[in-house]
């Protein structure tokens, strides 16, 4: 854990984490502190044409995102939209090789609550919805497929997801106080050899000691809790306080509980989970309201918060946590979908609700600068 002793270390990643970061600077025109050498733009405002002609509007209240490379050397970063009663959905900012915004796009519409989720090995998007007969939907950033609902991965107050490219589970996270920490086996392959996410078992957590250890896992008979909750149904299963934000990187499941203001390392193959954040442990804390989280290529771990100093903090593996971005004048607003574009060179992230603090005032951003060299 940052700041008290931990069974996890940071220096088993094989790449050099960012050891010194410097001061932010600003704010800049566009109301973002950053670090010096860094620069942002604002690439979607919610209620307006990203790209204008396109017809395509940008949703109201985005959230969780994620980047996908494109055969043109360009990419396409997607963005969740946490609208209530079928408001919900997906949209998709396509960028070409030089960074220029040449298409935009909804690839899920009519959802409900779409807060986080996660990207798969294999390309896609699953979109998680935040309430309680919420369901991961698997989106193709492309949109050459529509949107397929995947009620194997259980019927509850969903959050992120996290995919281990070695075998293919998928790990859940559940934003509620008394929460669960789940992951989805899948039963096979389907047609096309990928993991087949509509059959499997979902399983829950249980953590054998009073806050860390190893963990096992219980089988859910009742994926769809359609008489007791998924998170009630194993009295043995250990509850977590809003889980938020997941993320998988070298052989971990990374992911927040906002509750507590922790975040959690899941080693995949001791079956162990360990605190590395807990804000507790530091007289003032510099990161507060931990959610969605990316993990950079240098294996710095990027929390952006809900509420706090509206800052985007990186938590190294020298102990540092240091704030890299910083939205001036957003307080009734959060940090939302941070997410590197392919290179590692642009990160992107939304203001939720913007300076004004209402759902329809979402501002989503691009920060470039030499990320690969801090």
């Amino acid at each position: 854990m940052l700041g008290c002793e931990s069974r996890f270390s940071f220096e088993e990643n094989s790449i050099p984490p960012i050891r010194d970061f410097g001061q932010l600077v600003g704010p800049d025109n566009n109301g973002v502190a950053l670090l010096p050498g860094y620069s942002s733009r604002i690439v979607a405002r919610s209620g307006s044409q990203p790209l204008l002609g396109s017809g395509y509007i940008w949703h109201n209240s985005p959230d969780g995102g994620a980047t996908f490379p494109t055969p043109d050397d360009g990419w396409i970063y997607v963005s969740n939209s946490e609208v209530p009663s079928g408001g919900g959905g997906v949209g998709a900012l396509r960028f070409d090789a030089a960074g220029f915004l040449i298409a935009s796009y909804p690839i899920l519409r009519n959802t409900t609550r779409n807060c986080a989720g996660g990207p798969t090995p294999w390309g896609t998007w699953l979109s998680c919805e935040e309430h309680a007969a919420g369901h991961v939907w698997e989106c193709d950033p492309f949109g050459g497929f529509n949107a397929r609902e995947l009620p194997a991965l259980g019927t509850f107050q969903h959050e992120a997801a996290a995919v281990d490219p070695v075998s293919g589970f998928v790990y859940l996270t559940e934003d509620r106080p008394d929460g669960r920490f789940y992951r989805f086996i899948p039963n096979g392959n389907d047609l096309r050899g990928l993991p087949d996410l509509t059959s499997g078992v979902l399983q829950v957590a249980e953590v054998l000691g009073p806050l860390e250890g190893s963990v096992e896992w219980h089988d859910i008979l009742d994926p769809v809790g359609a008489v007791v909750a998924t998170r009630h149904q194993i009295a043995l299963s250990t509850p977590f306080n809003r889980g938020e934000g997941a993320w998988y990187d070298s052989d971990f499941i990374y992911f927040a509980t906002t509750g507590d203001n922790r975040i959690w390392a899941y080693d995949i193959a001791r079956s162990e989970l360990v605190i590395i954040y807990d804000d507790d442990f530091f007289a003032d804390p510099v990161l507060k309201g931990v959610d969605n989280l990316t993990v950079s290529s240098r294996g710095d771990i990027l929390v952006a918060e809900d509420g706090g100093d509206l800052q985007i903090v990186a938590l190294t593996s020298t102990g540092n946590v240091t704030p890299i971005v910083q939205l001036a004048e957003h307080r009734a607003s959060e940090i939302t979908g941070p997410a590197f574009d392919p290179s590692g060179s642009r990160l992107y992230f939304s203001s939720q609700r913007g300076v004004d603090g209402f759902e329809g005032n979402g501002i989503t951003y691009e920060i470039s600068g030499p990320f690969s060299l801090l």
